[in-house]
């Protein structure tokens, strides 16, 4: 992939003077240009590039910036109003704590990832999740300790917190011993993206699946994604002549050796691209999402949007999100997952209302609706702030 673009001697200089002229910039952490793909990084990507499109159709007066390490990982979107500079000779946390402070000094930062400069006080962190609380079991060591002296920090500091969810606002507010009022949001999250692609259908004949004959479930090898509660629903697919698809993959550097493997019988296919994974929704017999603890839950969203029907655990902010358009077990009750995939399978009525509902309730969580939200909270934190322009339009 290319580099992200950097701003030439003397332009970038000149781009850090109108910055600073304009009497406060809006930055944007964009250090998850370099991360893998996940829920979070997925998050931040999309929400960025609403809030261009927002704020360019707004008209906005003040000069908005994403800021990202340099690196390898390909350049952002052709932002309409955003421009972009990567600087540093850092990566990762250290270019996050270290460098990306003295870069937002006098403007006002937004961090959509979990993490961001514990100096930059004027700041607004979307932390998505308490799972290093919640499920520290299957977290490193070294993860979940760095994590709870970030969280600490920012809980004893001015920093601006917002989460994506009710669920992870309760949860953030009650590890890190906060007034919920504390806590701004919640934004919630979308679904569109997934139906900006082209589906790939090659994916299936690939891995040998034939469209209708198998269940696909998202989740990676750690321990509260639950791959493990799918055992009975593979064997029985199986018995039936269909196939478990698992669609994800472990990060050891996160999650250490606190892996839950995917039942036996089942079909892993690793990580695939938004196109890949389009077509493997739109032609699933159905979609599990068996996770104990997510701070969203964007796959479940996802699958509603290609028409698919959903079946999953109720827990973690997945009912907050899919609503009633989705069927429910709990988490731990494997025969359950089987008997409601089952259910999806044989029943052509149900197969066709979940379907239905599942698509409307996608159309309503949108990416745009969710930036709309993240920027009311940046507009009302920045009225709060005697020293900050009250709105950035």
């Amino acid at each position: 992939m290319v580099d992200a673009p950097t701003l030439a001697p003397g332009r970038e200089d000149r781009a850090r003077g109108s910055e600073t002229a304009a009497g406060g910039c809006l930055y944007l952490n964009g250090r998850f240009h370099l991360q893998a793909l996940t829920g979070v990084q997925r998050y931040a990507a999309e929400i960025a590039a609403a809030l261009d499109r927002l704020l360019a159709e707004a008209g906005a007066a003040r000069p908005v910036v994403m800021l990202s390490p340099r690196g390898s990982c390909g350049a952002p979107p052709s932002y309409r109003l955003i421009r972009h500079r990567s600087f540093g000779r850092l990566q990762g946390h250290l270019w996050e704590q270290l460098e990306l402070p003295a870069a937002t000094r006098g403007g006002f930062l937004v961090s959509l990832g979990n993490s961001g400069p514990v100096l930059q006080r004027r700041q607004l962190i979307v932390m998505h999740d308490a799972n290093v609380y919640a499920h520290p079991e299957v977290y490193s060591r070294t993860f979940r300790s760095w994590y709870k002296v970030l969280h600490r920090a920012y809980s004893h500091s001015s920093i601006h917190l917002a989460t994506v969810s009710a669920f992870s606002k309760c949860e953030i507010a009650h590890y890190l011993g906060l007034e919920a009022g504390r806590i701004f949001g919640p934004t919630l999250e979308g679904s569109d993206h997934i139906r900006r692609v082209e589906p790939d259908r090659g994916v299936l004949a690939r891995h040998g699946l034939v469209p209708g004959r198998y269940v696909l479930t998202v989740g990676s090898l750690a321990a509260h994604k639950n791959l493990a509660a799918l055992a009975v629903t593979a064997a029985e697919l199986d018995r039936r002549g269909l196939v478990l698809a698992i669609v994800g993959s472990g990060n050891l550097a996160v999650f250490g050796a606190n892996t839950a493997g995917a039942p036996n019988s089942a079909r892993f296919l690793g990580r695939v691209s938004d196109g890949q994974l389009r077509a493997l929704y739109e032609e699933a017999a159905c979609f599990v999402f068996p996770s104990r603890h997510e701070g969203f839950g964007i796959p479940p969203l996802e699958a509603m949007a290609c028409h698919c029907p959903v079946v999953a655990a109720a827990a973690g902010a997945v009912p907050e999100a899919c609503g009633e358009a989705a069927l429910y077990c709990g988490p731990d009750d494997a025969a359950g997952f089987a008997a409601l995939v089952g259910r999806v399978i044989d029943d052509p009525g149900l197969n066709r209302s979940l379907r239905e509902h599942g698509s409307e309730r996608a159309k309503s969580m949108t990416w745009e609706a969710a930036a709309r939200r993240l920027l009311a909270i940046i507009e009302q934190v920045q009225a709060r702030e005697a020293t900050a322009p009250h709105a950035w339009r």
